[in-house]
């Protein structure tokens, strides 16, 4: 198993990478046309380049190229597949979500070409071979079942990162943090022998949460660019292959720990609650609406937030901390042995939730009582440096194949919620 150094190298040169990529992809986008207007469906209030994700890509390609320089992961790329599968995989699930950040691809279309992405990784080797279900034991699956549920995993967790890409800096900022969670959970697991050698499931933890701290710089309010349904179809591809190469292919019990209780699979469901819940929700809703499970809406958590009167920073930090809470509900056990986490995550979780509710009620009163009528907002006075004006980058004329239209007006029949800013 490689050392905590060799993945903290990994760690810094996908995120320097990815950092400074975006310099360039922005300016790309710009000059193409790739910006996201406002509409009556998005909160952001000015023209904002996308395509973050292709910068993702690009400090995922190196990353990868660095980590096989590596003696260190020597056992991950000898004689195996899943590396080139994992970035073949990778670059066709990219180019999905770009076609439909600049054209609109229907949705139909759009499920067919995440499934393919997602069937390179189960043809290279990455897919989930056993399923254990708590109280009922442990099945190994034959190639059709692996196959039909390896899939759904990745259009699923792709689709749910995407859906909770609606406010600067939150899928980021969630999918860091549970990157982070899940390679820590995963050296633990190899710590007690229970993951072999060659495992590539930390080392794509690794490259996640690199990718993810070398973005958020550009992308935390006010964003310089969104990832796009490129970059969130791609982050949501990569923790569904590490997830399936660590919980998809044990089939020991870890005595006494959350691992039994919770069944390797539903780990990474509990830390990502958040986009979890959230996808979950949003299909009961519009299911009950009678609408298209695709059409967007403003009825998410992150909107709600807004709602209760939280501003942009505070709703993506209310996010953020629930998907820490959730963390270390699932990290304590597993290094401790023990479920004491329950009862100060649970007062944690509690103060929370007071918070969220409370919080708004409370500032409204204060503004009573001093008689104004000033919005109760964390983000202060609106800027007039940023909001009123361009980008740096929007002096020059945006031009070319994409600059006609919007990614998405309020006539669109059916617009999307990925990157609904």
């Amino acid at each position: 198993m490689p050392e905590l150094d060799a993945y903290l190298v990994v760690l810094a040169v996908v995120a320097v990478t990815t950092f400074a990529s975006l310099f360039v992809v922005r300016r790309v986008a710009v000059r193409i046309g790739a910006v996201v207007r406002p509409d009556e469906r998005r909160v952001h209030d000015r023209p904002t380049p996308t395509l973050g994700g292709v910068a993702m890509l690009v400090g995922l390609l190196v990353g990868m190229g660095t980590a096989w320089a590596m003696g260190d992961f020597a056992t991950v790329f000898r004689a195996s597949t899943e590396p080139v599968g994992l970035v073949l995989a990778a670059v066709i699930m990219l180019v999905v979500g770009v076609v439909d950040d600049l054209r609109e691809v229907s949705a139909p279309a759009k499920l067919a070409g995440m499934v393919l992405p997602a069937s390179v990784l189960v043809i290279s080797g990455i897919a989930i071979l056993v399923l254990r279900i708590p109280f009922l034991g442990v099945f190994v699956l034959s190639t059709d079942w692996s196959y039909l549920l390896s899939v759904l995993w990745v259009v699923g967790m792709a689709n749910a990162i995407n859906l909770i890409d609606g406010l600067d800096g939150l899928a980021g900022g969630i999918v860091a943090i549970a990157a982070g969670s899940f390679f820590l959970y995963s050296l633990q697991l190899s710590d007690q022998g229970l993951l072999p050698d060659g495992n590539i499931g930390p080392l794509i933890a690794v490259l996640v949460l690199g990718m993810c701290v070398g973005f958020l710089p550009h992308n935390v309010h006010p964003a310089r660019i969104f990832m796009g349904d490129g970059g969130a179809l791609l982050l949501g591809l990569l923790l569904a292959a590490s997830t399936m190469v660590v919980g998809g292919r044990i089939d020991q019990q870890f005595s006494g720990q959350s691992f039994f209780f919770f069944a390797p699979l539903l780990i990474p469901l509990v830390i990502l609650g958040v986009p979890v819940l959230d996808t979950l929700y949003a299909i009961v809703r519009r299911a009950t609406k009678r609408s298209g499970i695709a059409e967007a809406d403003k009825g998410h958590l992150h909107h709600r937030l807004m709602r209760l009167g939280h501003g942009h920073r505070r709703s993506v930090f209310i996010l953020w901390a629930w998907t820490a809470l959730l963390s270390g509900f699932v990290l304590y056990p597993t290094y401790t042995g023990t479920g004491d986490a329950i009862v100060p995550i649970g007062i944690a979780a509690i103060l929370l939730s007071l918070f969220t509710i409370l919080h708004p009620v409370a500032r409204g009163r204060r503004r009573a009582g001093a008689g104004t009528d000033a919005p109760a907002t964390d983000e202060g006075p609106e800027p007039t440096t940023d909001g009123d004006r361009q980008h740096p980058d929007d002096d020059q004329p945006v031009v070319g194949p994409f600059a006609h239209r919007p990614r998405s007006t309020p006539a669109d029949p059916a617009p999307r919620d990925g990157g609904a800013h």
